[in-house]
């Protein structure tokens, strides 16, 4: 097929940069997989650069993006000029059919017209757009018959259409004869019976049943409307009509009906319109289409006060629903009130009533210039006519804005050079009801000048009942000077419907640019849809008093507020400035209606007030009446709330915001015989108002006082006060330093007030201010309650914020900086649930998957466009395609996935089992929300796996192919072991002491019997760790339980560097252990006994003390070799059973001279946690002094609770020129010597069977053990009748001897019958799991089996399972600590300033402990340059398998930046090498700014 003619015909087709649209007509190929695209190369320069293809299949539903991205070029690429394609996405659109319509025009004279015509087509189930009928030929000639194909929705059977012409052009009177509509169906069609042969009798048979049960068979079939015309639309001929409503011939039901139309224009100054007037009538049976208001009664049309009457014809529409009236805002005096609208109804002899009561302006009311109305009761419109006195007539603007839907329309131009435009710009939305039709955007709520670049334009638009919204179209009319424009999205919030809607766009609609199209279709996005409680409308009505200067200009805000302190948000009543000068006036009365959030049905106060802006802001309120409607029956309820005061800063108590309580309320009812009730009520109940003082301390410190303005807001558990400025004090100076400042504020009752929020304007000179405390006391109950501060409110000092959130002193709710998503005991560990559970709950299983932590991080390419603002999300699948949620990943950092950057979020979602696929995405739909993702990687702590993604692909509409979201598959990604973590509920307990609260940096170690901890630091998060506060928090530990101690440690940071902890608990959601650690102390060098900034605490569980406190007493001995003897400082650190000690500082010791030669130096430290057992030490020095090498010969430490001595031989030098250069050396207990195994020794065997129906049994077991040094015999574990076991959901301990095997590897189960007969019925017995433990040394061997084992009497059917956690003992760990030497192998990458001049420092983690923080140096050698190799051999006592490593550097020197491509470590005494992958920089400036790094190793 070739690409010949255009429609968007932009005469120069496939030039740079530009969108050519072409349409093409083939039959129908079903799915498009691939496309083939090329050029014949004719031509001046014929190379084209394809960029992509999109296509729009309407029939279908579906819209395929093909892209290219590449030449079609001889000379360019490979030299193809044509190329095949594949689709990158299809989008689902909306699908249309095809419609043949035949125009036939009369044969008379000047029948023929050069109009545009038009035509709209309606079904029983909808009706289309309206539809251009437009060709390449002279259309509509005298006699002419014309066939045009159009597509349009599918509106069912056709029973009316509207065709018409917009008079343009000389000679538009046209003669139209009939019109011919084709539709194609699917209907059921007999089929023709053919003759058939014997052979198929059989077939035969099927087919008459068929025949029987089908009445045909579903084909396609033609179906023709007719509709008889016969008429001009002409202006000067028969009615002047140019549009005409025509029936189906074969649609009996339909008649023609004429509508009488009377138009009232409101009485007041500038209320008539010279503008063009449009109205469009809608019934149950569709609408007449919009028509202009053009022959009146009177000459001069919609003039003030006048009646207009116009009389439309066309189908009937049965009873009507709704009318949309609208102007188009030409000529001089455009603004129009419309009181009301009038029909009355030929046909049916029935009066329509449509009030209206607002401007169609552009600076009036909301401006907009159409307005959709709906019919009320005539008992309505009349109950004012029974009141004598002049009153104004029914306001019923909130019956029509609870029938109607309000949209707030956001349009953002894009930020590109000449985006803006001065053309006027109209929308239409559609839904999937109906359409708003045409609407202006005229009137923008918050710039004069709209549509400039970067600016967003806020519009109202009202209409009635048009559904969901599904699309919108977006133009311009091309006027103006630089007409072109850069949209960049739309956004459409509906409060009464509770959704917000994107429509990204992100194109010109420009004549000369992209497409050439100044008009866009827009789609909603839907990972930007945002969807909340749907709002309700509340009429207010404000009256302003009588009396002089009464009125003001200043922004006027209102908040309602319901039972239990649901309260709406703050609302102003007034946009603009024009509306505020306009509105409260003196003794005026003006009505809002708003949309607010719904608060029940009973408004217990509100609260009202004014930002005290402009010339005599002052306002003195009569009273607020609030109306809304009733949610049972037609009517509503109104509710007073009396005011008669001033809000004024220069009257009265000088404030601006006042409560009201409600003091009537009247309800209207319609009674069933069409009448109004009005019943009138007391409010009896209504809440008090009470005095609040507020009395402000602020404290003693230097630079403490304040001039800026200081706000308050007062919450209690009935409401708030909302914010107040505290003005008038007793000192004329107010918040100096060490001062109380006494305040007081009116509000209605709050009840128990339980938090404040104070904050600071940060104005004037010296704005910063340390707040001691807040004292509120209720003048009404006499209660007080306390608020304890002690923070700084500075844009400079802690952590500069200027606005606080303090809760009331013993506070124990739940506080907003409570973090823990994570609170039942969740079985983390999928196969953990017990087996009958699963089978009886499978269903609740799948709903409630419990949360997890997954951990993500980002990392973004480093092109120029690489970065994206978009917002991104990732899915985690699972098996069975069980997912979690979308996990957008937000953080508060406004600048994140900029190129080259590294970003870091935690999510909570489902814990989906085994991870199969992970989906990343993002939200942004335009073409500049481009993003490149280098790499993506996965931590899933609680299941000890991370998965590393190498992306690098574009997630963009028009990079790569095309997409913005993409599947990653697990088997492609890098898997890396990373420790098993559990979920601790943590609370921290500060104490109630004076300037208890901080803001440093706090650290927590743990330490278990299987192992220890990372040290990790406690998230601040604002307001947390304050005086006599309790903080909730989930943190992931280590699986270490149980634990034995805990140690914590602050860095002495920050503002407030003291702390007094008062507890910490951990709470263990997987077993539901809790583990109390009591410091009660400061944590401070300024305050306490101790002076110390680090502390240890034993584990208390249930109420027992896990480690007791000692005396450890050190012997070292210097060893007697020549210049043995050392000046320079010792430390040490022990190691034992229960963790380690923390540096030790080897200082103060019974000789004055410390490690001279030959010598034996004693220190003590009492009150240590005793370790129990010991296993190592490690000793070092730091090189300080003269000669400060040093032979250390051992080191003794005496436990005086345990009464035991530990030896720790040496016999090494520590010192840089002697050895091996090393001055940190790692001692092994000499007491713990090898046990001895004399060949024999015990296994203890646990068997737990599965918890569920048929898992027991009653014969017995058998068990082989296979370890690495060798297989064990046979044992039976036998089932008697005395003793059963094998029980359901039991366990059972067996014990035998056996030879030493070393580590055990796998086991073998067996299952025979007791008495060794042959098994006649099947049996089995389920096994859950295995634990067997050797004697001797303690270690663990834990078999997950979770399997039937068949019952059988031959030996050679059993099962065999590997081991699946191995837990080792202490003892056995102490044993293998022997000294091996490290090689380390340290690779650079090799890019620009991968090198660095700073001092690198690593510590290495295995299975036995880990190596303590060593220097990688080497004398008169630059290391770690751009691309090198870099070796060092370091002696450790054995690690055990490497676990991880900690890489740190300490930014010194010229360029301390530093790409470390890759650690390598090979234990040189059993040749065993790790790899440690980096790939990642080290420095302050590049990608995530750290210069540490944790790596795991590459197996």
């Amino acid at each position: 097929m070739l690409l010949v003619v255009s429609d968007n015909d932009l005469g120069n087709y496939f030039e740079t940069a530009q969108t050519d649209i072409f349409t093409i007509e083939t039959f129908d190929i079903g799915k498009i997989n691939r496309m083939l695209i090329g050029h014949t190369n004719e031509g001046l320069r014929a190379g084209w650069f394809l960029d992509s293809v999109q296509i729009w299949v309407p029939v279908h539903g579906v819209q395929y993006m093909f892209p290219s991205h590449r030449w079609l070029c001889k000379d360019e690429a490979d030299g193809k000029v044509e190329v095949e394609i594949y689709p990158s996405e299809t989008l689902e659109i909306e699908k249309l059919i095809n419609y043949e319509v035949t125009v036939v025009t009369g044969d008379v004279w000047a029948g023929g017209t050069n109009a545009n015509v038009f035509l709209q087509i309606y079904g029983e189930e909808g009706k289309t757009e309206l539809i251009q009928l437009k060709s390449r030929s002279n259309n509509f000639e005298r006699g002419t018959t014309e066939i045009f194909r159009i597509e349009g929705l599918d509106v069912g059977r056709v029973y009316k259409i509207r065709i018409g012409h917009d008079g343009s052009g000389i000679g538009a009177g046209w003669f139209l004869e009939k019109v011919d509509i084709k539709r194609l169906v699917m209907a059921m069609v007999k089929p023709e019976k053919k003759e058939e042969d014997k052979k198929d009798k059989k077939k035969k048979k099927k087919k008459k049943e068929e025949e029987e049960e089908s009445p045909g068979e579903l084909k396609e079939v033609v179906r023709t409307f007719s509709f008889q015309c016969g008429r001009w639309l002409a202006r000067d001929e028969e009615d002047g009509e140019i549009l005409v409503e025509l029936r189906a011939e074969d649609y009996e039901d339909l008649e023609e009906n004429s509508y009488e139309v009377h138009v009232f224009t409101g009485d007041m100054l500038g209320a008539g319109t010279d503008a063009s007037v449009f109205i469009n009538i809608y019934g149950e049976m569709g609408d007449t289409g919009e028509r202009k208001l053009r022959k009146s009664n009177h000459l001069n049309k919609f003039e003030r006060g006048q009646e207009d009457v116009f009389t439309i014809t066309g189908m009937d529409l049965g009873s009507l629903k709704k009318l949309r009236i609208r102007h188009d805002n030409k000529q001089a005096n455009a603004a129009w009130y419309l009181d009301r609208v009038e029909i009355f109804d030929a046909k049916d002899e029935t009066m329509y009533f449509f009030p209206c009561q607002r401007w169609l302006a552009v600076d009036e009311d909301d401006g907009q210039l159409g307005r959709e109305l709906v019919p009320v009761d005539e008992a309505f419109m009349r109950r004012d006519e029974d009141e004598e006195e002049e009153s104004s007539p029914a306001q019923l603007g909130l019956e029509q804005k609870a029938m109607s839907t309000t949209f707030t329309m956001r349009v953002k131009t894009g930020e590109k050079k000449n985006a803006g435009t001065d053309a006027n710009v109209y929308a239409i939305l559609y839904g999937t009801k109906d359409d708003t039709g045409i609407i202006n955007l005229k009137a923008s709520k918050n710039h004069r000048n709209k549509y400039e670049l970067g600016l967003i334009d806020e519009f109202t638009i009202e209409a009635v009942d048009i559904g969901k919204l599904k699309r919108m179209c977006i133009g311009h009319d091309n006027a103006g000077v630089s007409p072109g424009w850069f949209l960049d999205w739309v956004e459409i919030d509906a409060p009464s419907l509770g959704q917000l809607l994107r429509f990204p766009c992100g194109r010109w609609l420009d004549k000369g640019k992209d497409d050439g199209a100044i008009v866009r279709d827009l789609y909603p996005n839907e990972l930007q849809t945002v969807l909340y409680t749907p709002f309700v409308p509340y009429e207010i009505k404000i009256f302003t008093s009588d009396i002089f200067a009464a009125g003001t200009d200043a922004d006027v805000f209102i908040v309602l507020y319901g039972q239990n302190g649901v309260s709406t948000s703050q609302k102003s009543l007034c946009v603009n400035k024009r509306e505020r000068r306009m509105y409260f006036e003196r003794g005026a009365e003006d009505m809002f209606i708003v949309e607010l959030e719904d608060i029940g049905d009973i408004i217990e106060k509100i609260r009202i007030g004014h930002d005290n802006r402009g010339v005599n802001p002052g306002w003195h309120l009569d009273r607020v009446e609030i109306r809304r409607l009733l949610r049972k029956g037609k009517g509503s309820e109104t509710t007073i709330f009396p005011c008669e005061g001033w809000l004024a800063r220069s009257e009265e108590d000088g404030e601006t915001i006042r409560e009201l309580v409600p003091s009537d309320i009247i309800v209207e009812k319609l009674s069933r015989d069409g009448t109004l009730k009005v019943i009138e009520t007391e409010v009896d109940d209504a809440l008090e108002i009470h005095t609040y003082t507020v009395m402000v301390t602020t404290g003693d410190v230097y630079g403490a006082g304040t001039d800026a303005n200081v706000f308050i807001t007062l919450y209690g558990d009935m409401g708030d006060t909302g914010e107040r400025k505290l003005s008038k004090s007793e000192n004329s100076n107010k918040f100096e330093r060490g001062s109380v400042d006494t305040f007081t504020l009116e509000a209605v009752d709050l009840g128990q007030v339980f938090k404040i929020r104070v904050r600071h304007d940060n104005s004037m000179l010296s704005a910063d201010w340390y707040l001691e405390q807040v004292e509120v006391a209720d003048q009404d109950t006499e209660e007080v309650f306390l608020f304890l501060c002690e923070r700084w409110l500075s844009r400079k000092k802690e952590d500069r914020r200027i606005d606080r959130v303090f809760y009331v002193k013993g506070y124990e709710g739940e506080r907003e900086t409570a973090f823990c998503p994570i609170k039942k005991v969740t079985n983390l560990d999928s196969n953990m649930n017990k087996k009958n559970k699963k089978r009886h709950s499978e269903e609740e299983e799948d709903e409630e998957g419990s949360l997890i932590p997954y951990h993500f991080s980002v990392t973004t390419g480093w092109d120029r466009d690489a970065g994206t603002s978009s917002r991104v999300y990732v899915i985690i699948i699972g098996k069975k395609n069980k997912k979690t949620d979308r996990l957008w990943l937000d953080s508060d950092w406004k600048n994140r996935f900029l190129p080259g950057s590294l970003d870091y979020f935690t999510c909570y979602g489902t814990d989906v089992g085994d991870i199969k696929k992970v989906e990343l995405g993002h939200d942004g739909a335009t073409p500049e929300s481009c993003w490149l993702v280098e790499e993506l990687t996965v931590d899933v702590p609680t299941k000890a796996v991370r998965y590393v993604f190498p992306c690098k692909c574009w997630l963009a509409k028009d990079r790569g192919d095309g997409l913005t979201a993409r599947f990653f598959d697990v088997q492609d990604a890098e898997p890396v072991n990373i420790p098993q973590k559990v979920i601790y509920e943590v609370t921290v307990i500060t104490g109630d002491v004076q300037h208890a609260g901080t803001d440093i940096q706090i650290y927590m170690t743990v330490f278990g019997v299987y192992g220890t901890s990372e040290e990790m630091l406690l998230p601040k998060l604002e307001d947390r760790f304050e005086r006599g506060q309790t903080d909730t928090f989930n943190l992931e530990i280590e699986d270490i339980a149980p634990l034995r101690k805990m140690r914590v440690r602050i860095d002495g940071s920050g503002s407030r560097p003291d702390w007094f902890l008062d507890k910490i608990e951990l709470h263990n959601l997987q077993t539901d252990e809790v583990a109390l650690f009591m410091y009660e102390e400061w944590l401070s060098r300024s305050y306490g006994p101790k002076r110390t900034l680090l502390c240890e605490m034993p584990a208390v569980i249930d109420e027992e003390e896990m480690v007791e406190l000692t005396t450890y007493t050190v012997s070292v001995k210097t060893s007697d070799v020549t210049a043995a003897g050392t000046d320079a400082n010792v430390w040490m650190v022990i190691f034992g059973e229960n963790g380690d000690t923390g540096t030790l500082t080897l200082k103060e010791s019974n000789n004055t001279n410390k490690f001279e030669r030959k010598q034996m130096d004693t220190f003590r430290f009492p009150d240590i946690l005793s370790l129990g057992e010991l296993s190592k030490v490690r000793i070092w020095h730091d090189n300080a002094g003269l000669a400060a090498g040093w032979h250390l010969e051992y080191v003794d430490v005496h436990d005086d609770i345990l009464g035991k001595k530990f030896r720790f031989q040496c016999d090494r030098w520590l010192a840089k020129n002697e050895d091996d250069g090393q001055i940190m050396r790692e001692l092994a207990c000499a007491n713990n010597d090898a046990v001895d195994f004399d060949e024999k020794t015990k296994y203890e065997i646990l068997v737990t069977t599965a918890d569920m129906d048929d898992a027991e049994t009653k014969e017995n077991a058998w068990i082989v053990l296979e370890g690495k040094k060798g297989r064990s015999k046979e044992f039976v574990m036998e089932n008697s009748t005395k003793k059963k076991r094998f029980l359901r959901g039991a366990s059972d301990r067996f014990e035998f001897s056996s030879k030493e095997l070393g580590d055990i590897a796998s086991i073998c189960l067996g299952h025979i019958p007791k008495d060794g007969k042959k098994v006649k019925v099947e049996a089995s017995w389920f096994v859950e799991q295995v634990v067997v433990t050797e004697k001797e040394l303690g270690n663990k061997y834990i078999f997950r089996c979770d399997a039937a084992i068949p019952l059988s009497s031959k030996r050679d059917e059993f099962q065999t399972f590997e081991c699946s956690k191995f837990i080792e003992s202490f003892t056995s760990k102490a044993q293998s600590l022997v000294p091996v030497k490290y090689e380390l192998i340290v690779i650079t990458g090799d890019e620009k300033g991968a090198g660095t001049d700073a001092n690198v420092f690593i510590t290495i983690f295995g299975s036995n402990g880990d190596s303590g923080q060593r220097q990688l140096t080497k004398k008169f050698q630059n290391l770690f340059e751009r691309g090198k190799t870099n070796r060092f051999i370091l002696e450790l006592l054995d690690l055990g398998d490497l676990l991880r490593m900690h890489v740190e550097h300490d930014n010194s020197g010229l360029s301390p930046g530093w790409l470390l491509s890759r650690i390598e470590i090979t234990n040189t005494a059993n040749a065993v090498t790790t790899v440690f992958i980096c790939g990642k920089w080290l420095d302050k400036n590049k990608a995530d700014g750290r210069i540490k790094r944790v790596i795991y190793p590459k197996y």
